[in-house]
């Protein structure tokens, strides 16, 4: 267009007055992009008695993406009345099907317990879930027969509180998000029952079956946290680490830091107690926090991720914790344009103080049994770089005298790495310290081999093979930004 080529249109600057109804947004989506007119159509019918209500449940309170989000929730559903009503209560969060149940149950604890039992345990037995219920009431007395048979049978009760019941299990998915719903007015309605409903949720994740559950129960609590920007259902996932150290178990808890991390409500808190939870004495916790530091917190938060790392790669023993984090050092430091930050970090752990941590990334990075790349890239560096071949050279000096990576020094005194040293080799001769450690293990496996060890054809290729273009620029200059100890 002449518009286009001109960049007249460019130019013109529109500034909208006033809101639109989120329902306007999402007819226009389904009359053109998905081409469910009808859909649109019925959007625009304003509620019988309410010529205004039309946009009622959208103005002031949804974002624009949440219009959209309505249009493509809509144009999946059954096009009839039914379909788009359902569709329509679940993009409004449930607000008038929750009200009205907690209308309906307003002096009937047993039934509102039992809608909460429902929504952690979805798909579950519906008589357990009927247990459950009681033990959140704490009801051990044992009724009468008179009582047992009195009043609506257990399907019915779940009914009218929206839990459907499917042979003889228990189903919410015909309710997207209503478990959400009915959770954070229950949690901001209720305030007296956090504490109790906390320690509910204990029980549940600690009985026989409990790790089956915590899927859903976590997700479900993350998903509070972060509409009720409440830390403490994030403080109680994390008391469940102790409790079950299996790695399935300790996976599955370390996404809800993971999530919880980056939402704008509780994202601050969650990541300064990343920051203080692998100071604690406890492997699992650590272990988490060392999980949670690669992926997307790794790639959203690289200088928080390295902070954190250190504090694990600090305990005194290598145990499980330690090799996670030295994993997810690794594999962060091999993402678009992270190697330099990470190449660096040990540097500056050493000028902290924190020199157990710098010795065990160092000897980490370096390690090429499951990828060489970065010891490629390194040495290729090192040749270019005067910065970078004296940062080897003084961080390998250091690591070889500390007795506590001895093991560290050894595996990768073992690898292709090691005639890529020889700089290293030459500055030690003129070292005051050189003779007293020229013997001892590793070192001497680093300068001279090791009895019985074998060098293959590939290691020697890899050794003519290390001229590829510098990706590491100087170590000194990266990792720029704001400082956390």
């Amino acid at each position: 267009m002449p518009g286009d080529q001109s960049g007249a249109l460019g130019r013109v600057v529109v500034t909208a007055k006033l809101r639109l109804s989120a329902y306007e947004v999402a007819g226009a989506h389904l009359r053109n992009l998905y081409e469910k007119p009808g859909c649109a159509d019925w959007l625009q019918r304003p509620n019988v008695g309410n010529p205004r209500s039309r946009g009622d449940a959208s103005d002031g309170q949804f974002y624009p993406r949440r219009r959209g989000a309505l249009a493509a929730r809509l144009a999946e559903v059954e096009e009839s009345p039914k379909g788009l009503e359902g569709a329509k209560a679940a993009f409004q969060e449930w607000r008038t099907d929750v009200k009205n149940v907690f209308d309906k149950t307003r002096e009937n604890p047993d039934d509102r317990a039992l809608l909460i039992a429902a929504l952690f345990l979805d798909g579950e037995d519906a008589l357990t879930v009927q247990e459950a219920a009681r033990a959140l009431l704490a009801d051990n007395t044992a009724e009468s027969v008179r009582e047992i048979l009195t009043g609506p049978d257990l399907t019915s009760r779940l009914s009218d509180v929206g839990v459907e019941v499917m042979g003889r299990n228990i189903s919410l998915e015909h309710k997207a998000g209503y478990a959400r719903a009915v959770l954070v007015i229950l949690w901001h309605q209720r305030a007296d029952i956090h504490q109790p409903l906390l320690a509910w949720l204990d029980q549940l994740i600690t009985a026989e079956t409990g790790p089956g559950r915590l899927k859903k129960i976590s997700d479900l609590l993350v998903e509070l946290a972060i509409a009720e920007n409440d830390f403490r259902a994030i403080t109680t996932i994390k008391e469940w680490i102790g409790k079950d150290s299996r790695v399935e178990h300790l996976d599955l808890i370390a996404t809800v830091p993971t999530r919880a991390a980056e939402a704008p409500g509780p994202g601050p808190q969650v990541r300064s107690k990343l920051l203080d939870w692998p100071q604690e004495a406890s492997e699992s916790v650590a272990w988490v926090v060392a999980w949670v530091c690669h992926g997307e917190f790794a790639e959203h938060y690289p200088s928080q991720a390295l902070v954190r790392v250190k504090h694990v790669l600090s305990r005194e023993d290598r145990d499980e914790a330690v090799l996670a984090a030295e994993a997810a050092l690794c594999s962060t430091a091999r993402g678009p344009n992270q190697l330099a930050r990470f190449w660096a970090a040990p540097g500056k752990w050493s000028a902290e103080g924190r020199h157990l941590a710098a010795h065990r990334a160092f000897l980490a990075l370096l390690d090429p049994q499951d990828d060489p790349w970065i010891v490629q890239v390194m040495l290729s560096s090192a040749e270019q770089h005067p910065d970078v071949k004296d940062a080897l050279v003084n961080r390998w000096s250091a690591a070889l005298g500390d007795a506590r990576v001895d093991t560290e020094s050894s595996t990768a005194g073992h690898t292709p790495m090691t005639t890529g040293m020889s700089s290293w080799r030459r500055s030690r001769t003129s070292s005051t310290r050189s003779q007293r450690h020229l013997a001892s293990s590793p070192i001497s496996d680093l300068l001279f081999g090791e009895p019985g060890v074998a060098y293959d054809a590939a290691v020697v290729s890899l050794r003519k093979a290390l001229r590829i273009p510098s990706q590491l620029r100087p170590w000194r200059d990266a990792d720029a930004g704001p400082a956390e100890s």
